[in-house]
């Protein structure tokens, strides 16, 4: 690190978690984000200011005046571009280390393989079961680790499935492919804003702790939050040796 960087995470560098070696492998470290919207704002932020060296954000939608209530990272003079460019616009503006990569393509099997080879930590902040369970399956094959996180109406929910643990469950271990429960969007049931902030704010700060070198303590548990009440519901979770993704026998990773 140079003086500029030493002074600009000199919090960090305090910190007897991080120190200078941590924020040196942060510096070093790759994370990509699927989704750009309101979890993956203040995901994207996080990484870029606390200096993650590389961060890739994909999503194929464009801004619309509609997210601007709760999408941080967006701005009015950007609605009609793609959210990944205005995201990695809104990192430079916060700090020019992080080298940003902007894919505004739809995550499928495939190019999730790619793009989830090179990382070091995965952050879903996606808006759909089809794309989590694509992401999860790629994540398990991989054996990166997975950050997840939910947020519709008033309530959210993260965890951290981290496959390099044997005794970990996945996604599909809580939610099986089969039984997808029907879709909500926040289109049509509404979301309160400051909600994706702090699921959003957990989901960066469990990925800067991995990649940082700190232990995750969240896989194995579901934290879900009711707004209404401002109250955690702490839910410990088992791997499931029958899952079709990561158990004894899979067949869809």
């Amino acid at each position: 690190m140079d003086d500029t960087q030493l002074l600009r995470y000199s919090r960090h560098i305090l910190l007897d978690e991080v120190g200078i070696e941590g924020q040196e492998r942060l510096l070093a470290s790759h994370a990509l984000v699927i989704g750009a919207g309101g979890l993956g704002s203040p995901v994207a932020l996080y990484l870029g200011s606390a200096g993650v060296g590389r961060i890739t954000v994909v999503d194929d939608d464009t801004v619309d005046a509609t997210n601007l209530q709760r999408q941080i990272a967006h701005t009015l003079e950007r609605i009609g571009q793609y959210k990944a460019d205005s995201v990695r616009q809104a990192i430079a503006q916060i700090n020019p280390d992080p080298v940003v990569t902007a894919i505004t393509r739809r995550a499928d099997a495939d190019l999730l393989a790619q793009w989830v080879a090179g990382a070091d930590v995965v952050i879903d902040c996606s808006d759909n079961f089809a794309t989590r369970h694509a992401v999860n399956a790629a994540c398990v094959k991989g054996s990166r680790p997975l950050v997840s996180g939910a947020a519709i109406r008033m309530d959210g929910q993260v965890s951290v499935y981290d496959s390099r643990r044997q005794d970990a469950p996945c996604y599909a271990c809580l939610f099986p492919p089969g039984q997808m429960p029907e879709e909500t969007r926040c289109a049509t049931l509404g979301v309160f804003a400051p909600l994706v902030g702090i699921i959003g704010s957990v989901q960066a700060a469990e990925a800067l702790k991995i990649l940082a070198g700190m232990d995750s303590h969240l896989p194995g548990r579901l934290l879900m939050l009711d707004g209404r009440a401002l109250a955690w519901t702490d839910i410990r979770i088992q791997r499931d040796p029958d899952c079709p993704v990561c158990g004894n026998r899979p067949s869809g990773a």
